[in-house]
């Protein structure tokens, strides 16, 4: 192990971990130990995915950076700068995000460290029905709802300000949490690993002044999320009771049952997702095709 932490960012330092003196076994087991290493980075990756601490790993991320860039540049009062700051950035930063790390350390407790989850399509097909069912309750009778789908950023910030569920996603649990006048109707449900989460939580409003005035603070809050994450939020709203998704900054409203449908089946399920790449990669050969003739 390195005895100081600018070691690591020293290529002397790497390259003798492949030197011509060392045993077979010696190089083996130093490329396990970089494996291990670079696996346990991506598991911190996951602990912190969907958190304030993202931030700060990013930020650590362009200080590296900059510090490696300096290292072989030459510019040594820039890369002794960059180790100050990285070694005792990393120290305040632990201090800054504590309740994100505590609750990093909880989740790892909890969970199966080796043995992510992993959903079936049908699984899927079956969330996307009752998403389905209750929209259609709640669009003829202009109930309004917003129910958030996490996907691969983590939206464990948000999670926190509902009012904890781990349920199973039914058609009839979401027509009675959005209910008017009960105690879960105002705020969002979010969905994440298939369960209902949480109720009543709060997403962030987007300022974007291309959401039309007729829109109010559901649809804004489900553009606000997608802009920051790459979850899929359904709308009811309960003026018109039309339905509206957003996802990757995108806005569509007034879809019919049809449109809405094939928009979240194309989204949520990875066969679906599948053939829409493979559709697509089709008609740009076909174009070129044709192109060419």
């Amino acid at each position: 192990m390195p005895s100081r932490l600018s070691e690591l960012f020293n290529s002397d330092y790497w390259l003798s971990f492949f030197s011509e003196n060392l045993s077979t076994w010696d190089i083996i087991a130093n490329l396990l130990d970089i494996v291990v290493v670079w696996f346990l980075i991506y598991k911190l990756f996951q602990l912190v995915r969907g958190t304030k601490a993202v931030q700060l790993i990013k930020g650590v991320a362009v200080f590296i950076g900059i510090r490696i860039l300096a290292e072989y540049t030459g510019l040594h009062t820039l890369s002794w700068l960059m180790n100050q700051v990285i070694t005792y950035g990393v120290i305040a930063g632990v201090v800054i995000f504590q309740p994100e790390v505590r609750r990093g350390l909880e989740h790892l407790g909890r969970s199966s460290f080796f043995k992510p989850t992993k959903k079936e399509d049908h699984e899927d097909e079956k969330m996307i029905l009752a998403f389905d069912k209750a929209i259609q309750y709640m669009s003829r009778r202009k109930i309004g709802a917003l129910i958030t789908i996490q996907r691969n950023t983590g939206l464990d910030e948000y999670i926190e300000t509902g009012i904890p569920l781990d349920a199973d996603i039914t058609g009839e649990l979401l027509i009675n949490i959005f209910i008017p006048n009960t105690p879960l109707h105002d705020g969002a449900v979010i969905v994440k690993n298939g369960k209902l989460a949480v109720a009543s939580a709060y997403l962030p409003l987007s300022d974007s002044m291309l959401i039309p005035k007729e829109f109010g603070t559901r649809h804004r809050a489900a553009v606000g999320i997608s802009e920051v994450s790459d979850a899929v939020t359904i709308i009811v709203s309960e003026e018109t009771g039309g339905v509206s998704l957003t996802f990757n900054t995108d806005f569509l409203h007034d879809l019919n049952q049809e449109e809405y449908l094939a928009i979240m089946r194309r989204e949520l399920i990875s066969d679906e997702k599948e053939r829409n790449k493979k559709n697509m990669l089709q008609s740009f050969i076909d174009g070129v095709s044709k192109g060419g003739k």
